[in-house]
C-alpha cells in the first residue's frame, strides 16, 4: 500500500471540519456580502426580478446617513467606556478570589459567574424595573438618602451609562474565570522574590502580576472588544433604542434595517461595515500588544 504523507493525512482528518466551516460559515458570509451589493428588499422577496445590483451604493448611502453615525457614536461610547470597566471589574474580582484571605471561594465563584449563564432578556427585564423612574429600587434607595430620583432610562444622558452598567454586571464573570486561571499559573517564587526585595503589594501587582498576565489581558481584551461592538440585546429589551436614539447601536440599526424595514441589502452593508470596524480595532489592539512586547 502506498504510504500517505503527514500533510495529506492532516488534510484528510481536517476535511470534515473544514467542510462544515465552509458550508455553514463561508458560504453564508459570501452570500451576505453579495446581498450587500444589491437593493434586496421586501419587493425582491416577492419577486426576484425586482432585485438589482447597485454595487457600493448601500455603503455610500450609509456613510451619508446621520442615523448610522449616531449608532456608530453610541457603539463607540459603549466600547470605550464599557471594555476597560468590564476588564477592571473582572480583574478585581479575580484578584479577590485568588487572595489567600478569601473565604467561601466556590460560592463566590458561582455567584459571580451566575449572571453570565442567565438569559439576557429575562435579566434585562428585571434590570428595567430596578431602574424604573417612579417604582425602581435604585431610585427608592436614592430618595431614601435624600438624593433626587434620576430618569435612568428616559434621559439620554443616563440611558447608555445604565446599559453599560448592566453589560458589565452581566459579563464580568466570564473574564473573571479567565483571569483567575491566569493568576493561578503565575509562579509563587516571583512573589516571594519580590517580597524579599521589599516590594509592596502594589509594586508586586504592577511589576509581577500585570506583566505575567500580559497574554491573558490581550485575549480578554480582544474577546471583550468584539463582544461589546455587538451591542444589541440590552438596548433592544431595555430601551428599544431610545430615548432620542441615544442607545441605538450599529447592530440594532442592522436589525431594524433588515427585519423591521426589510431592507436586507442595507442591513448586510451595515454588518460588513461593523465587521471592518471590529477588524481595525482588533488589529490595533494586537499591534499595540506587539509593540509593548517588543519594547
Amino acid at each position: 500500500m502506498p504510504r500517505i504523507s503527514a500533510s495529506t493525512a492532516g488534510w484528510v482528518f481536517a476535511a470534515p471540519a473544514l467542510t462544515v466551516i465552509a458550508v455553514f460559515f463561508g458560504l453564508p458570509v459570501l452570500a451576505a456580502f453579495a446581498l450587500s451589493l444589491t437593493d434586496f428588499d421586501i419587493y425582491s422577496l416577492a419577486d426576484l426580478s425586482n432585485l438589482r445590483f447597485v454595487g457600493l451604493h448601500n455603503y455610500a448611502a450609509l456613510l451619508q446617513d446621520p442615523l448610522f453615525w449616531k449608532a456608530l457614536g453610541n457603539t463607540m461610547y459603549f466600547v470605550v467606556v464599557g471594555v476597560p470597566l468590564s476588564i477592571a471589574v473582572s480583574l478585581g474580582a479575580a484578584l479577590l478570589l485568588h487572595s489567600k484571605a478569601a473565604r467561601f471561594r466556590p460560592f463566590f465563584r458561582t455567584a459571580y459567574f451566575a449572571p453570565v449563564v442567565t438569559t439576557v432578556v429575562a435579566v434585562a427585564v428585571i434590570w428595567r424595573y430596578l431602574f424604573h423612574t417612579r417604582y425602581g429600587l435604585v431610585n427608592w434607595g436614592l430618595t431614601s438618602l435624600g438624593l433626587p430620583a434620576i430618569d435612568w432610562l428616559g434621559d439620554p444622558a443616563w440611558a447608555m451609562p445604565t446599559i453599560i452598567l448592566f453589560a458589565v454586571w452581566k459579563n464580568f464573570g466570564y473574564n473573571m474565570i479567565i483571569f483567575l486561571a491566569g493568576l493561578q499559573s503565575i509562579p509563587e517564587d516571583l512573589y516571594e522574590a519580590a517580597r524579599i526585595d521589599g516590594a509592596t503589594p502594589a509594586q508586586q501587582f504592577w511589576n509581577v502580576t500585570l506583566p505575567q498576565l500580559g497574554p491573558v489581558l490581550l485575549m480578554v481584551g480582544i474577546l471583550t472588544l468584539s463582544g461589546y461592538f455587538q451591542l444589541f440585546a440590552e438596548p433592544y429589551v431595555i430601551t428599544q433604542g431610545g430615548p432620542l436614539q441615544s442607545t441605538v447601536s450599529v447592530l440594532y440599526l442592522m436589525y431594524e434595517e433588515g427585519f423591521k424595514w426589510w431592507n436586507l441589502g442595507n442591513a448586510s452593508a451595515v454588518a460588513f461595515l461593523l465587521f471592518a470596524l471590529m477588524s481595525v480595532a482588533t488589529s490595533g489592539l494586537l499591534w499595540f500588544a506587539r509593540r509593548k512586547g517588543a519594547e
